[in-house]
């Protein structure tokens, strides 16, 4: 399996709040965020690990290449204008075949994410699994419209009264997405939840993989928060 993180986006919440480190440095339980993906896609046999930070990550840069000496690691450095841009430039040098791709302030339990991957890799029916969550907390959730199968019909900014799960932020997907990616940026199209529905737009089979509670680290509170729920 090869992995991809999205670590160039600026973390001026947290800067603003007090935090000193960039978000990717930001430390639960001792350990770098960066850090802690990176180890946790290794024990599960990346083959390759892309990831991206901006230009001005001169810290964040220099942590990555130390880690490269032990892991396989590609590094992109460029400052993009979205997530959705990002994970072009990581597509660029990522290696063929089935990925997983995530943010680096998305936090999970290693043992369901193990699940989640293994089940990615014995699936032969889908071109994607999306990593999806009962836990609410993001600011603006995309909410993740299913049947009773768990097959992705539609991604919506609205909840509505059946609405049951939302995004984790962390997308398990073939080299058809890439493709689709590309047509994406052609057209002028921002933002990974609008690449999720150009996903679906485009006839791909999604299933929406349920993980009981995912945590994105986007404020000084949220640390202390991700690290209880980390040693839970």
């Amino acid at each position: 399996m090869n992995y991809a993180i999205i670590a160039a986006g600026e973390g001026s919440r947290l800067a603003q709040e007090g935090v000193k480190k960039p978000k990717p440095l930001v430390e639960l339980n001792g350990q770098p965020m960066i850090g802690r993906l990176v180890s946790i896609f290794s024990r599960l046999n990346a083959e390759s690990i892309s990831i991206i930070v901006n230009n001005e990550m001169t810290e964040v840069r220099e942590y990555i290449e130390e880690l490269a000496k032990q892991y396989p690691i590609n590094i992109v450095v460029k400052s993009t204008p979205s997530s959705m841009h990002s994970f072009y430039e990581l597509s660029k040098v990522m290696k063929p075949g089935k990925f997983c791709l995530t943010t680096v302030d998305t936090i999970f339990k290693e043992r369901d994410f193990e699940r989640y991957i293994k089940a990615f890799e014995a699936d032969e029916k889908y071109d994607g699994m999306m990593a999806v969550t009962p836990y609410i907390e993001d600011e603006k959730p995309l909410y993740v419209d299913t049947d009773v199968d768990l097959n992705i019909l539609a991604f919506r900014d609205s909840k509505w009264d059946e609405a049951k799960y939302v995004s984790g932020g962390i997308y398990a997907l073939n080299e058809k997405a890439v493709d689709i990616l590309a047509d994406c940026i052609e057209q002028g199209v921002s933002r990974m939840r609008n690449f999720q529905r150009a996903l679906v737009a485009s006839g791909l089979r999604l299933y929406a993989y349920p993980i009981d509670k995912i945590i994105d680290v986007d404020h000084a509170e949220d640390i202390a928060t991700a690290e209880s729920f980390i040693n839970e």
